[in-house]
């Protein structure tokens, strides 16, 4: 297995920030899965994250920076590739070991939507791209010399409205000839690839709205020179993400990805892995915050005892973590169904739901028992209280799937 190979890795010890700010170990929420099967996996990726301490996920913070050297060690280490067949130079792990490995990112205190991309946009190629697509892209992801963590579906008139992107591709001989905007297009500045969601049949045209839409490779070496211009966004999380603008890109037709005008049921198809990998790392959050938390309500001595002595800090805390224990349950039937190949639409979301959930309310008690010091950059805590708050809305927001939960499960009409 991948964790043989780097399980050994020298630690660096952490610099301690504070006295309160001591991770703790082994973690309180660790010491409950003695059946756990990915013990070793676990050790593996621990290992490497502990290399990249608070200190450096604040200075990367700070700067408004990427995390380069956490990810080329991951990409080095073969973690991002977990999801990529053996054939192809990857690992070809399954979605719930691929999903620890983005929940112990997380529960390190690192934040792995900087590289979460490169795992689960491939899965588009994987799955509906030629057998020389495959060839010519897959070793090159897996073993980091090129990286697809970009995906370019979202635009601002549209929204989660997807059938109505006004992005066009017009075939012209050997080539696709796009136009149109994007937006909340993550990780484009470090990436060499991208996919492109296009409408390449107008819409008053086709049959069903969902119809008429295609996905593309778009090598964004070469379109950043010949009609692609991008536009970052700052946001309250530093998280790279951009306005990206269209005007007479050329794309090969080559590029095209699958049939033609199928694009958007090729997108639909990857979204529950997304989501799955997305609540994994809300796990990994809320047990960060749970095993900060009571660590320092143990520690923190006021009016002569801890503080975690009293109910109003001990219950939230409990309660925090009864709630990451049962989204973890939920993440993994979410996984063992996708790795069965069995229909797990529902069970996606719930998953992203139910962690989504959990970790905020996690993140919203680890504040409340640090109190004023929550806010103090140097314990970490505001920075991943910002992190966490992102996948109440990202990638889907929490009532676009409870929508999804009432009109498909529970047979409700159809809320919009």
């Amino acid at each position: 297995m991948v964790p043989n190979r780097f399980r050994d890795n020298a630690r660096r010890p952490g610099r301690g920030l504070a006295r309160y700010n001591r991770p703790v170990s082994p973690p309180v929420s660790a010491m409950n899965h003695p059946s756990d099967t990915h013990a070793e996996l676990r050790e593996g990726v621990r290992a490497l994250c502990s290399q990249f301490d608070s200190a450096y996920w604040q200075k990367v913070d700070e700067a408004r920076g990427y995390p380069d050297d956490f990810v080329n060690a991951l990409t080095q280490a073969g973690w991002l590739s977990a999801l990529i067949p053996d054939e192809y130079g990857g690992s070809g792990l399954s979605l719930s070991a691929a999903s620890v490995i983005m929940e112990e990112i997380n529960r390190s205190g690192g934040n792995s939507g900087a590289c979460h991309g490169q795992m689960y946009n491939m899965g588009t190629l994987l799955r509906h791209g030629s057998e020389e697509q495959k060839r010519k892209y897959l070793p090159k992801i897996a073993s980091g010399e090129l990286r697809l963590q970009s995906m370019g579906v979202t635009e601002p008139s549209a929204g989660t409205d997807t059938s109505k992107i006004k992005t066009v591709a017009v075939r012209k001989g050997d080539r696709y000839v796009v136009n149109g905007q994007k937006v909340w297009t993550s990780r484009v500045q470090h990436s060499e690839l991208m996919i492109l969601l296009a409408r390449t049949t107008p819409l008053a045209e086709v049959k069903k709205k969902s119809e008429g839409m295609s996905i593309f490779i778009v090598d964004l070496r070469d379109a950043l020179k010949k009609g692609m211009t991008i536009r970052p966004i700052r946001n309250m999380v530093n998280h790279e993400t951009n306005e990206v603008f269209f005007d007479n890109l050329e794309i090969p037709a080559e590029n095209l990805i699958g049939e033609e005008g199928k694009g958007f049921r090729y997108i639909l198809d990857g979204l529950n892995a997304e989501r799955i990998l997305i609540a994994a790392e809300c796990i990994g959050d809320g047990y960060w915050f749970i095993d900060r938390a009571s660590h320092y309500a143990r520690e923190r001595v006021v009016f002569d005892r801890p503080i975690g002595r009293n109910q109003g800090i001990q219950f939230p805390i409990a309660r925090a973590y009864v709630n990451v224990e049962a989204a973890n349950l939920m993440r993994y039937k979410a996984a063992g169904l996708f790795d069965e190949k069995k229909p797990c639409g529902a069970e996606a979301n719930m998953a992203k739901l139910l962690a989504a959930d959990a970790s905020w309310e996690a993140a919203n008690v680890c504040l409340q028992t640090y109190g004023g010091f929550g806010f103090a950059a140097e314990y970490d805590v505001e920075r991943k209280f910002r992190e966490t708050r992102l996948y109440q809305v990202a990638p889907i927001s929490t009532n676009l799937i409870l929508s999804y939960i009432g009109e498909h499960v529970l047979g409700l009409p159809r809320s919009f």
